[in-house]
């Protein structure tokens, strides 16, 4: 009994300390300028306000920016989900020779290992040449590009786990590879895809740096850089950037909760294997 005190007592404490930095975030939204700087500090404000919500909406136009990161996302996630359940199906079903499946699988791997920020200047030289900067179109192949190894190793372990003779039944029965592929194995790899697509949305909605070096005006700025925009020249409006932030939080709550069964159907869908 002792025991499982001990275990509860920790567990709240560290539940706590992760739920703090949110807590504070939502406070701080709600507190005037006053509040917001007083010692000691205010924890929950007196009278709140919804001045700084106010602020973004009209002063900042948030709307535009919440506009952007959903087109940036959801197109993102389908295209990085188009190409690389493809690539991750051929990855796992067709026998290359000398090891190739596997020398390929680690370099697509590997492009994850190196820091995002290396890449970014041939990157920008790219996306000028073809007059992709400040475009929603050039953020969402950059984004696209930088999720793919993440989409064909995670869509590669669920295909592994699916049994040849599935698709080989079907082609006996006159499917095509590709018809096969749509009509048995796609279904049966959703929790799997459905998975990989929220982790590949949720980073997209909250990228940062290539938002920042690809987009120069609120045309193409996501969410992020609107709520880093809170930060002028001559002082940091921490009312603003918190509400700023609930408002990007708000989303992906919402998502998370709706498609929790399917994340955990997913990630329990079977082991991904090297």
């Amino acid at each position: 009994m002792r025991k499982s005190g001990w275990k509860y007592g920790v567990l709240l404490v560290v539940t706590g300390v992760m739920l703090f930095p949110i807590f504070w975030l939502v406070s701080t939204s709600f507190k005037n300028t006053v509040d917001i700087f007083a010692i000691p500090p205010i924890f929950i404000p007196a009278t709140p306000t919804l001045d700084h919500y106010l602020n973004l909406f009209v002063e900042a136009q948030i709307i535009k920016y919440i506009q952007n990161s959903l087109f940036v996302a959801v197109s993102t996630t389908l295209l990085a989900l188009v190409i690389g359940t493809l690539a991750a199906y051929a990855l796992a079903r067709f026998k290359l020779p000398y090891k190739l499946n596997e020398r390929l699988s680690f370099w697509v791997l590997s492009t994850r290992m190196f820091p995002p920020i290396v890449s970014i200047i041939p990157l920008f030289a790219m996306m000028k040449f073809l007059h992709l900067v400040n475009t929603k179109f050039g953020l969402v192949i950059a984004y696209a590009a930088f999720n793919l190894p993440f989409v064909v190793w995670m869509m590669r372990g669920f295909f592994q786990e699916i049994p040849h003779e599935l698709e080989e039944a079907a082609m006996v029965d006159g499917d095509s590879r590709m018809s096969a592929f749509l009509r048995i194995v796609l279904p049966i790899a959703r929790p799997g895809l459905v998975a990989t697509a929220i982790f590949t949305m949720i980073m997209s909605w909250n990228e940062f740096m290539f938002a920042l070096i690809l987009s120069q005006t609120r045309d193409a700025a996501t969410l992020p850089i609107g709520i880093a925009s809170r930060v002028t020249q001559y002082e940091i409006l921490w009312g603003p950037m918190s509400a700023g932030g609930v408002i990007a939080v708000i989303p992906v709550l919402i998502f998370a909760f709706i498609v929790q069964r399917h994340l955990v159907r997913g990630m329990s869908f079977g082991a991904i294997k090297g």
